[in-house]
């Protein structure tokens, strides 16, 4: 073997030498020539003079078998089977387009996505690097975030006492940064004007069209090495590589046989339990059944009926109807929220155990939304109070808080004076415990397990508003038409902007945006979206928007998608345009949603579609 080692040293200083004299050749050949020449004289002459160094011995020829001496070499040649090939394009590409729109287009580009580096760093998200650093090289000023440093520390155990108008003077003394209205609608026209650019959107189209068309020359030429590749790290399989959920629905993180197995045992093991309050009487588990006529031989996961069907598709209101057990909305109440007459112990019992399985299963994590509504000032509390009281905590979840857009129903209602009132009874809870968490406590503590927000609803409602600089302030809108989707999008990314200084002067947790975004309704969604969210869920309205999909693509924005949601509501398993983001090269994550209503096994999302798109597990 020392004969063989040999031929390698000889190998490598060949390949050593090479490096270095191609980068002398641009330079000077001669200085190439000479190097070649010294080169040889003080590390082949050596070599050559000596051929029982260089050649392999007779006896371990006869020794050794011609396959022992081929797998030596094959186990050398194992780190050259992962050099994949690589697709270059060489000469001056200008997609296709004419040299001046290529100019402009790139220009258009650029400038949009400084305006998203404009709201991401000043909300204190994490933007992409890659493009971060690639927009520092172009030359142009970066973003001017000193004025970040200098807010005045806060010790957390000062003893700090204010009314709610004492509250708002601190804040404009500490000078908390945020988002100036009139400069987010010219950003916002802006963008508008940007995706229906003429140049700009063949310009993108064909970017993306070279993005498919480069991965699919990918694929035939490096799929057999990345499957060899895939087997030999050990101990990973399609089962047990890292999972993260990051979009689904605490009150529907559970399969159907999940819940009806639970609401069996409960009707066994609780049935004299008092768990609702009709007409100022007490009813226990069993008469709300009994007033039912039901018994827990009677359940099955067809009385639950709460599986999406074609019935669901585009009626997100006969959607919503499908989380309610039996069609009783008194059982949702009872099983499946955390503020009723029992303090949502069912509620709490059901998602520890689907918390059990994740933790069970080593490899699943979870990012479950939980529902702040905005109707008082107390949800907070009595949320946090849920979650530490029943002790739901696990390791592999994590919360997000998810804010209906249902400000038109608290109005109708005459539950809330104006829009502003709903923001206050959101943010304030937040702004207090962070001034002072001693007085909040169970707030405090459930913060630090608290990732983000969500602004959710149906988004193929008609918008009878558009967000502009003549809409009114949020104490000013008091009308019944619910406020457009960019509206609640502002103002909640303005408070989340102004909490997170606030919590990062105090050294707490700060939180990101990651709404419902793009499953349905006007593509300006998606334009606010790109403005000022970390991260999105469906998306799918950019397959119809080439410069927003190209955008999103060169922002590595993270979206997450849940076909199997999708195919009950919006769109089609076959039609789902998962599969093309992928391959150019969006930032995908698949999510289950709601495992309740579209779901029959734990991990059905991740294995139909891998089977359906032919994904491999890395």
């Amino acid at each position: 073997m020392k004969s063989l080692s040999g031929f390698i040293k000889v190998k490598s200083h060949l390949n050593t030498f090479q490096t270095h004299c191609f980068k002398i050749y641009r330079t000077n050949m001669l200085t190439c020539t000479l190097c070649l020449s010294l080169y040889l004289l003080y590390f082949c002459l050596p070599l050559l003079k000596c051929p029982s160094y260089c050649l392999p011995p007779l006896r371990y020829m006869q020794e050794k078998s011609f396959d022992d001496v081929d797998d030596g070499f094959r186990e050398r040649a194992l780190p050259l089977e992962r050099e994949y090939q690589r697709v270059s394009i060489s000469g001056e590409e200008k997609c296709g387009v004419p040299f001046t729109d290529l100019v402009d287009a790139a220009k258009c580009v650029v400038k949009a996505l400084f305006i998203r580096e404009k709201y991401i760093k000043r909300s204190m998200q994490s933007f992409c690097k890659t493009t971060a650093h690639a927009l520092q090289e172009l030359g142009m000023k970066p973003l001017d975030l000193t004025d970040y440093d200098d807010i005045a520390e806060t010790p957390v155990d000062a003893g700090i006492s204010y009314t709610l108008q004492t509250y708002f003077v601190t804040v404009r003394q500490l000078d908390l940064p945020y988002p100036d209205l009139t400069e987010y609608i010219e950003d916002m026209n802006v963008m508008m004007a940007l995706i229906i650019n003429g140049p700009v959107k063949s310009f993108c189209y064909r970017r993306l069209q070279y993005l498919s068309s480069k991965f699919q020359m990918h694929i035939l030429l490096n799929e057999m090495k990345e499957l060899a590749a895939q087997k030999k790290v050990p101990h990973r399989d399609f089962y047990n590589i890292r999972k993260v959920d990051t979009h689904i629905h605490a009150s529907s993180c559970m399969n159907q046989k999940h819940l009806l197995r639970f609401i069996k045992r409960s009707m066994k093991k609780y049935p004299e339990e008092i768990v609702h309050i009709e007409r100022g009487r007490g009813q226990t588990l069993k008469e709300v059944f009994e007033s039912m006529n039901l018994t827990a031989f009677d359940l099955s996961v067809d009385t639950l009926d709460m599986h999406a069907d074609r019935n669901t598709f585009h009626r997100f209101d006969k959607f919503n109807a499908k989380y309610n057990p039996i069609g009783e909305s008194i059982l949702r109440e009872i099983f499946i929220k955390t503020d009723n007459c029992i303090e949502g112990k069912y509620f709490a019992h059901i998602v520890k155990e689907v918390m059990s399985d994740l933790e069970e299963s080593k490899y699943q994590n979870s990012e479950l939304r939980l529902s702040i509504y905005g109707r008082s000032r107390d949800e907070w509390e009595k949320l946090a109070k849920w979650a530490l009281k029943h002790r739901v905590y696990s390791d592999n979840v994590r919360w997000l808080i998810q804010v209906p857009r249902l400000f038109d129903v608290y109005q109708t209602k005459k539950t809330l004076a104006n829009f502003q009132e709903m923001l206050e009874n959101i943010f304030l809870p937040l702004f207090e415990a962070t001034i002072n968490p001693r007085k909040h406590p169970e707030l405090h503590l459930f913060l630090e397990h608290v990732v983000g927000f969500d602004s959710v609803d149906d988004e193929s409602k008609p918008e009878h508003h558009i967000f502009n600089l003549d809409s009114p302030l949020p104490e000013n809108w008091t009308e019944e038409d619910n406020p457009p989707y960019s509206y609640y999008l502002y103002y909640t990314y303005a408070n989340m902007t102004v909490l997170n200084h606030l919590r990062r002067q105090r050294g707490f947790r700060m939180f990101v945006l990651r709404p419902h975004c793009g499953e349905a309704g006007p593509i300006h969604h998606l334009v606010s979206g790109f403005m000022l969210s970390e991260n999105i869920s469906h998306g799918l309205l950019l397959r119809k928007a080439p410069v927003l999909q190209y955008l999103y693509y060169l922002a590595q924005i993270g979206i997450a998608m849940s076909p199997l949601s999708n195919n009950s509501l919006f769109l089609s398993y076959h039609r789902n345009p998962l599969p093309e983001y992928l391959s150019r090269g969006l930032m995908i994550s698949l999510s289950t949603d709601d495992p309740l209503q579209f779901h029959f096994t734990k991990v059905n999302s991740f294995c139909l579609t891998a089977r359906v798109h032919s994904l491999t597990a890395r």
